[in-house]
C-alpha cells in the first residue's frame, strides 16, 4: 500500500513523506498511537498518553517476537526498561500496557516515556516545516494556515479540527499504511528473521494445532507410543504435548517439520528457548524421519507430508544433513535476536 486517501483541503502527501528516510522506528508508533487516541474521540491528548501508546504497540514486537528495531533506535531499550520498572508481563495486553505506563506514580517509568519528547512529537512534522529547529516547529504549529495535524504544546498536542475527520474516516487504511511502512523497515533491519509483517501486532489466538496432533497420533498409533527427545520418557496418544523444536515465536509457523511431541511439563518450561543441536538434534531426525516413512506407508497423499517440502526437494530425500542446516541456521538467527537457549541442566 503505497497511497492514502486523498484530500481537497489537506497535504495528505506531507503525511506520507513522514516516513521517507527513517532511521528508527518512533514515528510509525507515534501515528498509531495518535490514531487509537483520535478514534476514542480525544483531541487534546496528554503526550505522556501517546508515549505509552507507542511502548504498548511496540510491546509484543519486542518482547515475544524479539525483533530487533536497530542499534540507533532506544524504544525498544526502553520498552525492556520499562518491563522492569512496572513488572509487567511480556503477554499483557495493549490495553493493560497502557493503563500501567499512564497511571504509575513511578518517577522511572515517567522518566521513561517522556525521553522520546525529545524528539518525537515535532520532527513528525518536519515536512510541514522543513528546515525549522525544534522551537520554530512548536511555534508554527500554532498557526493553522500550515494545516498540520496538530498543534504543540508543553505536555499535550491538540488535534486540528481538519485533521480529526481525516484520520476517524480513513482510520483503517491509514493504520495498514502505517504498518506495510513498518513492516518494510524492520524487515530490513532484520533480513533473515521470518514473517514481520505478522510479528507487528499481538494475534488474537493462534491456531490449533488439531490437523498436526491427529498427525503424530498416528504414528503413535503404528509405533505404540514415542519417546520424549528431550526427556526420554514414553509418550502416549492423548498424553503429550506438541512443541515447536525452534520456537513459534521465532519461525511464526506451524509446519509439521518443526513440531515435535514431548512431555507436557517439559514443553511448558521450555517456552520460546532454543534447542541445542548438540543435544537434541539425532533424536529430533530419526523421530521425524520415522514418522515421514509410517506416514507414506499408511497416507502417502497425507497434506501435512507437503510442509516437508519447503526445504527438502522430495519426501525420499530427507537428509541429516540438510535437516541440519536448515535448523542451524534459523537458531543461529534466533539467538542474534536475543533468543536464550535451553540449559544443559535446567531439566
Amino acid at each position: 500500500m503505497q497511497h492514502l486517501p486523498s484530500s481537497d483541503y489537506l497535504q495528505v502527501n506531507k503525511l506520507v513523506a513522514c516516513f521517507n528516510n527513517t532511521t528508527a522506528t518512533y514515528k510509525f508508533y507515534w501515528l498509531l498511537s495518535l490514531l487509537e487516541q483520535v478514534e476514542k474521540g480525544k483531541t487534546v491528548i496528554p503526550k505522556r498518553e501517546l508515549f505509552a501508546g507507542m511502548v504498548s504497540h511496540a510491546w509484543y514486537t519486542i518482547h515475544y517476537f524479539h525483533v530487533s528495531f536497530g542499534k540507533s533506535d532506544l524504544l525498544g531499550e526502553h520498552i525492556h526498561a520499562l518491563k522492569q520498572s512496572e513488572n509487567l508481563d511480556i503477554t499483557a495486553s495493549r490495553e493493560t500496557i497502557f493503563q500501567q505506563l499512564t497511571t504509575s506514580t513511578n518517577s522511572s517509568t515517567r522518566q521513561l516515556l517522556m525521553h522520546f519528547d525529545r524528539n518525537v512529537p515535532h520532527w513528525f512534522l518536519s515536512p510541514w516545516f522543513p528546515k525549522k529547529t525544534k522551537k520554530e516547529i512548536y511555534e508554527c504549529s500554532k498557526d493553522r494556515s500550515y494545516r498540520a495535524p496538530y498543534e504543540l504544546r508543553t505536555d499535550s498536542l491538540i488535534i486540528d479540527h481538519s485533521w480529526v475527520g481525516y484520520f476517524i474516516d480513513n482510520a483503517a487504511l491509514i493504520r495498514s499504511f502505517c504498518y506495510w511502512k513498518l513492516a518494510l523497515y524492520l524487515q530490513a533491519k532484520n533480513p533473515n528473521v521470518p514473517d514481520i509483517p505478522n510479528k507487528l501486532v499481538k494475534p488474537a489466538q493462534r491456531n490449533p494445532l488439531t490437523k498436526q496432533r491427529s498427525y503424530w497420533d498416528t504414528v503413535m498409533n503404528e509405533l505404540g507410543g514415542l519417546n520424549c527427545i528431550y526427556t526420554n520418557c514414553m509418550l502416549e496418544k492423548g498424553s503429550y504435548a506438541l512443541d515447536h523444536f525452534i520456537p513459534y515465536s521465532f519461525v511464526s509457523h506451524d509446519l509439521i517439520w518443526n513440531l515435535i511431541p514431548s512431555e507436557t511439563t517439559f514443553n511448558s518450561k521450555k517456552s520460546d528457548k532454543l534447542p541445542r543441536l548438540e543435544v537434541y538434534f539425532d533424536a529430533f531426525y530419526h523421530t521425524q524421519k520415522e514418522a515421514v516413512s509410517i506416514m507414506l506407508d499408511k497416507h502417502p497423499r497425507h497434506p501435512l507430508l507437503e510442509d516437508y517440502l519447503t526445504i527438502f526437494p522430495s519426501l525420499d530425500d530427507l537428509k541429516s544433513e540438510k535437516y541440519y542446516e536448515q535448523l542451524q541456521s534459523l537458531i543461529t538467527i534466533a539467538a542474534n535476536n536475543e533468543f536464550e537457549y535451553l540449559a544443559l541442566l535446567e531439566f
